[in-house]
């Protein structure tokens, strides 16, 4: 899979730890930032990431600020993407089977990286259940 990151500076670590991770276990990663732990704009780097699942050059996507509530709000102010700050290994399935989630978010200060790396996995290995879902998540790309 090709896997597109992006973090601000409160989610730098967590980021290139789970980019060498994603590495690791064989998947190609974008890294679209940030750099260092220096103060950035969390919607500068959820941008290119959204991109690059709704152009096609990814299959998912993994963003990361401080909480991740900011950079969640940020990719799901474009159409077709559906991001979820996921919490709990619960949450990472119910994601994807649920709601069709193509970017997962986590808070770079509250997630540790072991559970990210967890529910990094259960997420990107859920399918989609479609059925009564797809109705649901359909009419997402109806909101203005």
């Amino acid at each position: 899979m090709i896997i597109s990151l992006g973090a601000d500076h409160g989610g730098f670590e967590l980021k290139n730890r789970l980019s060498e991770f994603l590495r690791s276990e064989g998947h190609e990663v974008i890294d679209n930032g940030t750099n260092s732990p220096d103060s950035v704009d969390y919607p500068d780097f959820a941008k290119p990431v959204a991109h690059d699942i709704l152009e096609k050059r990814a299959d998912f996507g993994v963003l990361v600020c401080g909480s991740g509530i900011g950079i969640s709000i940020a990719a799901n102010r474009y159409r077709g993407i559906r991001a979820a700050l996921v919490t709990s290994a619960d949450y990472a399935r119910l994601s994807r089977q649920h709601n069709n989630a193509n970017i997962i978010t986590f808070g770079g200060r509250f997630t540790s990286f072991d559970d990210a790396k967890e529910w990094l996995k259960i997420f990107l290995s859920t399918d989609f259940e479609g059925g009564r879902h797809e109705r649901r998540v359909s009419k997402l790309d109806e909101l203005n």
